[in-house]
């Protein structure tokens, strides 16, 4: 395999700690006195600001390629009126009406899988990130800090229920399921597979095209600063109890629940490669290129290119066979949820029922709260790729709900409708965003059922006054989105956050409130882990360490790009202004 070339590397890097820098800079504000200022109106209107980045935020500090993290200041409430005005003294009247937590992209990863394409992360940042070996300490670090608020810093009301909307695992395996499960509802844990005495993948291959944090050898990414960190990969495997949420949960399937690293179709081809023994570390960069082309836009082609890669490719390593390894289908996915084993804080399943384990229908409701309702979709497309859609039989169930649940909609043609008996504020939930459903290739377990994107669901969702906001994931990136309508009451909110496993790693904190002025505030705030801001490179083995540095080498992925990720003042937290449907 040719490794990228070291400027190429070294200019990445560079770009990447630059911004980061700039990422975190609230562009609001002409100087620091004037972010204070922000920040103490911020605390004054909050119960409590302190666990959330309302509080402080990991911030890039010193010099260097390698960028280490330290406490910056926190990021002050935006208030958004595009869809409502902001009327004076609605902080006296509000009452709390939801208090919730999303999390979204944990993308467990077992590092040492022989079914991962590392060798495209040049052409792909997403086939392989320094700190993946990581993200299962990285997850149930996230854990601890839901556990650790009291509730909702507006309204002070604890948490209803805790959201994962997708990727959950990153390549849909058996031993990574496994591991977000006990993430969430607690118990022993070990984020090995394979020979769990060793490591076996490619961070100790001896290819300077990956990151070597065990030996001395001067690889690439020790070139743009990595650190040696003696010990590192053994501890990451080492066994571990992880906590569990002490809030009931539920789970969204994504893409990478879905299908082959998140883009390939599960069509039972390749299901030898993730238990076999045999590892391709690298392929040239013309047959990278190849392949990367083909994942993004032909991924029957793609799969055929690695099983022929695999008997004629570049060099393959072999590994300890692992049947843990297996990919789950998506009975299998809802099935694991409905052990008591993963039951946890509950409810029974996670939203899953036993007819979705029969069938492997994977969208549901479940109660948000008292008068509040979520809708759970799934958004993936079995055919393949990494961007979604919904199929007519799923938009018609998610029509046939939002009617079961209001008293007066829109039709097409923006008539309205009375009928019915019941009222509930709505809040949906996906994977994929409006703009990240495009993806109309057929399903081939349902081939003559028609795809929709999202732009025919945001049409559909504003015909339901009751809709609130629809919160999603997938593009790794914090932004909020306004969906106005010339008809106030037609207009909704679309929150999506960033992931977990790329910089700057966050969870949202969502509270419902009734201004009782004729409108609603939908006030989103977000958390970081648990994990200390500074790392210690001399010993791995402390577990808040190796959140820690789960967090710090993730900013400092050279493939990555952070500024594109943490998005502005107003994707971070935010009072959302709507009306109030009409009853």
């Amino acid at each position: 395999m040719r490794a990228r070339s070291r400027r190429q590397f070294l200019s990445g890097a560079s770009a990447v700690a630059a911004a980061a820098a700039l990422a975190l800079t609230d562009g609001r504000y002409a100087s620091a006195a004037d972010r204070d200022r922000a920040l103490a109106a911020t605390a004054a209107r909050a119960v409590r600001v302190e666990g959330t980045t309302l509080e402080q935020v990991a911030t890039p500090a010193g010099g260097g390629l390698y960028r280490r993290l330290a406490s910056g200041p926190g990021w002050p409430l935006a208030v958004r009126t595009e869809l409502a005005g902001a009327a004076p003294g609605r902080d006296t009247r509000r009452t709390a009406l939801a208090s919730f937590v999303q999390f979204t992209d944990l993308h467990l990863a077992d590092a040492e899988s022989p079914a991962r394409f590392e060798y495209l992360a040049r052409f792909t940042d997403s086939a392989h990130r320094p700190h993946e070996a990581l993200t299962v300490r990285g997850a149930s670090s996230l854990v601890e800090r839901i556990n650790a608020l009291p509730g909702g810093p507006y309204t002070g009301s604890p948490f209803s229920l805790v959201m994962a909307t997708g990727d959950n695992t990153d390549n849909h395996e058996q031993a990574e399921l496994e591991w977000y499960l006990s993430v969430m509802s607690g118990g022993r844990i070990t984020p090995a597979t394979g020979d769990l005495s060793r490591y076996e993948g490619v961070q100790n291959s001896g290819s300077a095209a990956y990151w070597q944090p065990e030996s001395s050898f001067q690889d690439d990414y020790k070139a743009a600063g990595f650190p040696q960190i003696p010990g590192l990969l053994s501890a990451a495997g080492r066994p571990f109890t992880a906590p569990g949420l002490r809030t009931p949960w539920y789970t969204t399937a994504g893409n990478h629940d879905d299908s082959i690293e998140g883009t390939l179709p599960d069509l039972g081809l390749l299901s030898s490669l993730y238990t076999g023994d045999r590892k391709l570390e690298g392929v040239d960069d013309a047959t990278a290129a190849k392949l990367a082309d083909a994942i993004r836009h032909d991924p029957a082609t793609a799969v055929l290119l690695l099983t022929q890669l695999l008997t004629s490719g570049g060099p393959v390593r072999h590994v300890t066979p692992d049947p843990r390894r297996a990919p789950f289908t998506p009975q299998q996915f809802a099935q694991a949820h409905l052990d008591p084993a993963y039951t946890g804080p509950g409810p029974i399943g996670h939203g899953f029922t036993p007819a979705a384990a029969a069938g492997g229908t994977l969208h549901y409701t479940f109660p948000v709260a008292p008068g509040v309702l979520g809708i759970s979709l799934d958004t993936t497309n079995r055919a393949g790729g990494a961007d979604g859609s919904l199929g007519t039989a799923q938009l018609r169930w998610l029509e046939s709900v939002l009617q079961s649940y209001s008293t007066r909609w829109y039709d097409a043609d923006g008539h309205l409708v009375r009928r019915g008996s019941t009222d509930q504020l709505v809040v949906v939930f996906s994977h994929h965003s409006s703009t990240t459903m495009d993806n109309l290739l057929p399903d081939p377990y349902h081939l003559f059922e028609a795809r929709h994107d999202g732009a025919e669901l945001v049409a559909l969702l504003q015909r339901y006054p009751n809709v609130l906001a629809w919160i999603n994931g997938h593009t790794h990136a914090n932004r909020i989105t306004p969906h106005g309508h010339p008809t106030p009451e037609r207009a909704f909110w679309e929150i999506n956050t960033a992931s977990h496993i790329d910089f700057p790693q966050h969870a949202r904190v969502i509270e419902l409130t009734d201004n009782h002025d004729g409108t609603l505030s939908l006030f989103t705030t977000l958390v970081e882990s648990a994990a200390p801001y500074t790392t210690d490179f001399t010993d791995p083995s402390s577990d808040a360490n190796l959140a820690a540095l789960y967090r710090e080498l993730s900013l400092n992925d050279p493939y990555a790009t952070p500024a594109q990720k943490s998005g502005g003042p107003a994707d971070h937290n935010t009072e959302l202004l709507l009306t109030r449907p009409t009853a």
